[in-house]
């Protein structure tokens, strides 16, 4: 994980500097907070799309947010993500209502990274809106980590419900059971208390 706590710093500079409002971490790295780590080398940011609107065009850019990376040295591109302190970062805008509710729902948490180190407080998605995001994505990856969260009770599946009844994802997480062989819902083996 070397750099990435350096490279979270730098993000919460770009709030503490007004660049972006808000944001939360996603995908793999927001996974390390409930699960077991894997295996990852690229971070996802989830922003609000509304920090990056230009004018009366009402078109959103990047430009303030690259241009900010730029003046402090960071030029690399790699894997779709501008490069800060060795980590490709992906700055992902909310494209639609779960994202949307997921970075407003994001939670505060102190993140260790490595031993003798001082935690870094970031903002995550919570570990439902990650699996809702890993569903709806439906990547072999994303499923593997839904399995993991299951796996580990990394999840409130009450709460995952919710969240999965107000995006419209009731169906696909039915699918996705019976792909898994997993209970669903529906049936109380599957509660968690």
């Amino acid at each position: 994980m070397g750099g990435l706590k350096t490279t979270l710093q730098v993000i919460n500079g770009m709030v503490a500097d007004g660049i972006i409002q808000k944001y939360a971490v996603a995908g793999a790295v927001a996974a390390l907070n409930y699960i077991e780590p894997t295996v990852t080398d690229d971070l996802d940011i989830l922003v609000s799309i509304d920090d990056f609107q230009s004018g009366a065009s009402g078109l959103a850019t990047l430009e303030p947010l690259t241009s900010y990376l730029r003046s402090r040295g960071y030029t690399e591109f790699r894997k779709e993500g501008i490069v800060i302190e060795g980590w490709p970062v992906q700055f992902l805008p909310v494209a639609n209502d779960l994202d949307a509710e997921g970075l407003n729902q994001a939670v505060e948490v102190e993140l260790e990274l490595g031993s003798g180190s001082a935690p870094i407080k970031i903002t995550m998605l919570t570990a439902e809106h990650i699996v809702a995001t890993a569903l709806k994505v439906g990547r072999p990856k994303d499923r593997e980590r839904i399995l993991r969260f299951i796996d580990e009770k990394a999840v409130n599946l009450k709460v995952l419900r919710d969240v999965l009844n107000r995006h419209h994802l009731l169906e696909a997480w039915s699918k996705f059971c019976v792909q898994m062989g997993l209970p669903d819902f529906n049936e109380s083996t599957f509660e968690r208390s």
